[in-house]
């Protein structure tokens, strides 16, 4: 489907991933996860921020008190509105780093690991509450990525990228059970990295190597598919005035010529309208 793609923020992100929109501030969030750095962006001013990291850090998400929940490479930590650091749970496995998470309408962070190495049993999917209570979801993954819910939150999605497809759970809080396919990736479409769910149901997932960002139906039949310049797409996330705008992060890492555009931040306006985010309750 050919769409304008404009530019959200110009960056040589080494692998930008998981936008997130803070309605309390109207910033959207980003990371650069080789890059350790936390990026902010208010589409009304323009402004932009960044904020370095100790460590490599697989995502950051809005705190209810204010501040942000960090996915970094020895587990969670927490920032609070002036910026000081705490863990709040700290837990450092060797060659393993934190991956995507996302916050589940309770207030609880979903977080996800992978192993440096990419090896198919060194990752993990972890519920962590706001006092640090965490629990293993799924057991053993490979490389955890996308992580959203339904708009009546009965239905948790969920991606460990190597296994070539999107899953469906159903969804009671504390837990995520029958885990079952929703969507395949046909080979040589590219590999399912970071999703998230709109308002309609709809499931949007960015590919990477796929140089696109597709919609399926809450059905699971594709339904849209957005050509991006950029060959490595990795998460999406709707923002904005009335959550109408889809923003993809991207990576250049591992290209030997990257597009220009590669590691920049991504619009598509107006091509949805997305789900009101929760903060996480800690």
């Amino acid at each position: 489907m050919t769409y304008p793609v404009e530019i959200a923020v110009r960056a040589q992100a080494e692998l930008g991933e998981g936008p997130t929109w803070d309605a309390a501030t109207g910033r959207l969030i980003w990371v650069d996860i080789l890059g350790s750095r936390i990026h902010t962006y208010a589409p009304e001013s323009g402004r932009r921020t960044v904020m370095a990291t100790e460590q490599h850090v697989g995502a950051a998400k809005p705190r209810a008190g204010g501040g942000l929940v960090v996915n970094l490479r020895d587990g969670i930590g927490l920032y609070d509105a002036a910026g000081a650091f705490s863990w709040l749970v700290h837990d450092p496995v060797p060659g393993r780093r934190g991956n995507d998470a996302a916050v589940a309408p309770d207030g609880a962070l979903w977080a996800g690991t992978m192993r440096y190495d990419e090896d198919e049993v060194g990752g993990s999917l972890a519920r962590v509450t706001g006092d640090g209570t965490a629990s293993d979801a799924l057991g053993v993954v490979a490389c955890s990525n996308g992580t959203g819910w339904s708009p009546d939150g009965q239905l948790m999605y969920y991606i460990d990228s190597a296994t070539g497809r999107i899953d469906v759970l159903d969804f009671f809080g504390e837990r995520a059970v029958h885990r079952r396919p929703f969507a395949t990736i046909e080979a040589g479409a590219g590999t399912p990295d970071g999703l998230t769910v709109d308002a309609e149901g709809g499931v949007w997932v960015a590919l990477w190597d796929g140089a696109a960002v597709r919609r399926y139906a809450p059905d699971g039949r594709l339904d849209r598919t957005y050509a991006l310049p950029v060959r490595r797409p990795t998460a999406c996330a709707f923002g904005g005035p009335g959550l109408r705008d889809l923003y993809v992060s991207t990576a250049r890492t591992g290209l030997a010529a990257p597009h220009p555009l590669s590691g920049s931040l991504l619009v598509l306006p107006d091509v949805g309208r997305g789900l009101p985010g929760t903060a996480f309750a800690g």
